[in-house]
């Protein structure tokens, strides 16, 4: 009896879709049994296929992430979710966590962190990326303070500074003395921490409330 990691992927681009499916078939222990294009195409998939794992979008056609979850949670379907998606505003966040997705990465994640998420939600365990993590802990507290008193650590703040200087991450890695891996993760907690889409705007967020100085 096999015991791979089986895996069905929804997303409505078959571009991306593809592409996922193709960078999953490089792990042995990983086994995609299917594919879909809308919410409710997943949940047929799950129902034939019994998979351990959806990979699946938020934006898709008839029936979207957040309603496919919790179709599942309401059937009581054995399978653990993990939302991959472009979308990283906090309401979208929380309802795909309320919904019941175990783990929530964006679109342009390292394929090593994708490999990570199947096999710790497989495992039973949630995996949020920082910057998800950071927005989601925000929201559900219903904090309000502004961004600048979110206290980034010594390291952040030295790491917020060598972007200001316009250091690409391995730079970053070279003058800090740590690995590049290292270096993301600090960025997305930055990113997170100053409520941020990008470098750019957290750079320029950091500016303007007197974290940095250009």
């Amino acid at each position: 009896m096999s015991t791979a990691i089986r895996i069905i992927v929804a997303d409505d681009h078959p571009i991306v879709r593809d592409g996922l499916i193709a960078i999953l078939g490089t792990q042995p222990d990983f086994e995609v049994v299917g594919k879909a294009g809308t919410g409710q195409e997943a949940l047929a998939l799950i129902r034939q296929f019994h998979p351990h794992i959806l990979l699946l979008d938020l934006e898709m056609p008839e029936m979207d992430g957040v309603e496919a979850l919790r179709h599942i949670r309401a059937s009581g379907l054995p399978v653990r979710s993990i939302v991959f998606t472009a979308f990283d505003t906090d309401e979208r966040i929380v309802s795909a966590v309320q919904a019941g997705a175990q783990g929530y990465l964006l679109k342009g994640a390292p394929r090593e962190d994708i490999f990570n998420a199947v096999r710790v939600v497989h495992a039973g365990g949630s995996l949020l990326q920082p910057v998800v993590a950071s927005k989601l802990l925000r929201q559900v507290s219903g904090e309000s303070r502004s961004p600048e008193l979110d206290a980034l650590t010594p390291r952040e703040q030295h790491v917020l500074k060598l972007l200001a200087q316009g250091l690409q991450n391995k730079e970053i890695a070279i003058e800090l003395t740590i690995t590049e891996r290292t270096v993301k993760f600090y960025v997305s907690s930055i990113l997170g921490k100053l409520n941020a889409g990008n470098r750019t705007e957290a750079v320029r967020l950091a500016v303007q409330r007197g974290l940095v100085k250009l």
